[in-house]
Protein backbone atom coordinates (compact mmCIF):
# COMPACT_ATOMS: atom_id res chain seq x y z
CA UNK A 1 0.00 0.00 0.00
CA UNK A 2 2.91 2.21 0.53
CA UNK A 3 4.22 1.52 -2.35
CA UNK A 4 1.26 2.73 -4.40
CA UNK A 5 1.07 5.96 -2.35
CA UNK A 6 4.51 6.66 -3.17
CA UNK A 7 4.35 6.26 -6.69
CA UNK A 8 0.99 8.36 -6.66
CA UNK A 9 2.72 10.94 -4.88
CA UNK A 10 5.63 10.42 -7.88
CA UNK A 11 3.41 10.99 -10.55
CA UNK A 12 1.69 13.78 -9.32
CA UNK A 13 4.79 15.58 -8.57
CA UNK A 14 6.05 14.78 -12.13
CA UNK A 15 2.82 16.37 -13.48
CA UNK A 16 3.58 19.49 -11.49
CA UNK A 17 7.09 20.16 -13.10
CA UNK A 18 5.89 18.88 -16.64
CA UNK A 19 2.99 21.84 -17.01
CA UNK A 20 5.30 24.10 -14.87
CA UNK A 21 7.71 23.63 -17.64
CA UNK A 22 5.01 24.27 -20.33
CA UNK A 23 3.98 27.23 -19.26
CA UNK A 24 7.28 29.01 -21.03
CA UNK A 25 6.97 27.01 -24.03
CA UNK A 26 6.32 28.87 -27.07
CA UNK A 27 7.63 31.82 -29.24
CA UNK A 28 8.82 35.47 -28.14
CA UNK A 29 8.71 37.81 -30.38
CA UNK A 30 10.82 41.12 -30.22
CA UNK A 31 10.60 44.68 -31.61
CA UNK A 32 11.95 45.05 -35.41
CA UNK A 33 15.85 46.18 -35.34
CA UNK A 34 16.12 43.77 -32.40
CA UNK A 35 19.50 41.57 -32.46
CA UNK A 36 16.97 38.56 -32.94
CA UNK A 37 13.40 38.73 -34.46
CA UNK A 38 11.69 35.96 -31.93
CA UNK A 39 12.92 33.46 -30.11
CA UNK A 40 11.25 30.09 -29.18
CA UNK A 41 11.41 27.88 -26.16
CA UNK A 42 10.53 24.76 -26.04
CA UNK A 43 11.00 21.32 -23.12
CA UNK A 44 14.22 19.28 -24.40
CA UNK A 45 14.40 16.35 -21.68
CA UNK A 46 14.35 17.22 -18.47
CA UNK A 47 14.51 21.10 -18.93
CA UNK A 48 13.41 23.74 -21.43
CA UNK A 49 15.31 25.06 -24.29
CA UNK A 50 16.24 28.65 -25.90
CA UNK A 51 16.51 29.16 -29.90
CA UNK A 52 16.83 31.54 -32.20
CA UNK A 53 18.51 32.51 -35.68
CA UNK A 54 21.72 32.90 -33.40
CA UNK A 55 21.84 29.79 -31.36
CA UNK A 56 20.40 28.04 -28.86
CA UNK A 57 21.35 27.13 -25.44
CA UNK A 58 20.08 25.48 -22.41
CA UNK A 59 17.56 27.92 -20.00
CA UNK A 60 18.82 26.72 -16.18
CA UNK A 61 15.96 27.77 -13.27
CA UNK A 62 18.15 30.31 -10.88
CA UNK A 63 14.55 31.70 -9.15
CA UNK A 64 10.65 32.24 -9.73
CA UNK A 65 10.51 32.42 -13.63
CA UNK A 66 13.73 33.57 -14.05
CA UNK A 67 16.30 31.27 -15.79
CA UNK A 68 20.23 31.28 -16.73
CA UNK A 69 20.70 31.31 -20.52
CA UNK A 70 23.73 29.14 -20.82
CA UNK A 71 25.58 29.53 -23.73
CA UNK A 72 24.72 33.34 -23.60
CA UNK A 73 26.00 34.01 -20.17
CA UNK A 74 22.79 35.91 -19.42
CA UNK A 75 19.26 35.73 -17.89
CA UNK A 76 15.89 35.06 -19.27
CA UNK A 77 12.85 36.64 -16.86
CA UNK A 78 9.87 35.50 -18.03
CA UNK A 79 6.42 37.63 -17.53
CA UNK A 80 3.05 37.21 -16.25
CA UNK A 81 -0.62 38.29 -16.20
CA UNK A 82 -2.77 38.84 -13.11
CA UNK A 83 -3.64 35.69 -14.25
CA UNK A 84 -0.62 34.13 -13.96
CA UNK A 85 0.12 33.50 -17.70
CA UNK A 86 3.47 33.79 -19.36
CA UNK A 87 2.71 37.16 -21.50
CA UNK A 88 6.65 37.89 -22.05
CA UNK A 89 10.68 37.67 -21.31
CA UNK A 90 12.91 39.52 -20.51
CA UNK A 91 16.49 38.54 -21.89
CA UNK A 92 19.51 40.33 -20.70
CA UNK A 93 22.71 38.43 -22.57
CA UNK A 94 25.53 39.23 -24.58
CA UNK A 95 25.87 42.90 -23.94
CA UNK A 96 21.89 42.63 -24.79
CA UNK A 97 18.75 43.95 -23.32
CA UNK A 98 15.40 42.26 -25.17
CA UNK A 99 11.96 42.29 -24.25
CA UNK A 100 9.41 39.87 -25.99
CA UNK A 101 5.96 39.23 -25.88
CA UNK A 102 4.95 35.56 -26.37
CA UNK A 103 2.69 34.85 -29.72
CA UNK A 104 -0.37 33.74 -29.76
CA UNK A 105 0.25 30.12 -31.58
CA UNK A 106 0.83 26.39 -30.87
CA UNK A 107 3.37 26.33 -28.28
CA UNK A 108 5.18 22.76 -30.26
CA UNK A 109 8.43 21.48 -28.55
CA UNK A 110 11.73 21.52 -30.89
CA UNK A 111 11.66 17.73 -32.48
CA UNK A 112 8.42 18.23 -33.90
CA UNK A 113 9.32 22.22 -35.02
CA UNK A 114 12.28 20.29 -36.87
CA UNK A 115 10.06 17.61 -38.78
CA UNK A 116 7.42 20.67 -39.51
CA UNK A 117 10.85 22.19 -41.34
CA UNK A 118 11.98 19.36 -43.04
CA UNK A 119 8.55 18.72 -44.17
CA UNK A 120 8.22 22.31 -45.24
CA UNK A 121 11.88 21.72 -47.13
CA UNK A 122 11.25 18.53 -49.04
CA UNK A 123 7.30 19.66 -50.31
CA UNK A 124 9.19 22.82 -51.55
CA UNK A 125 11.24 21.60 -53.95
Amino acid sequence: MICLLLGTVAFVHAQDKDSTLQDFVGKYKFPEGSIVAEVTVSIEGAGLAMGSSIGTSALVKIGEDLFSIAAYDGTAQFKRDTNRKVIGVSINAGGYALEGTKSDGIAIDRAHAMLINRTNRLTAK
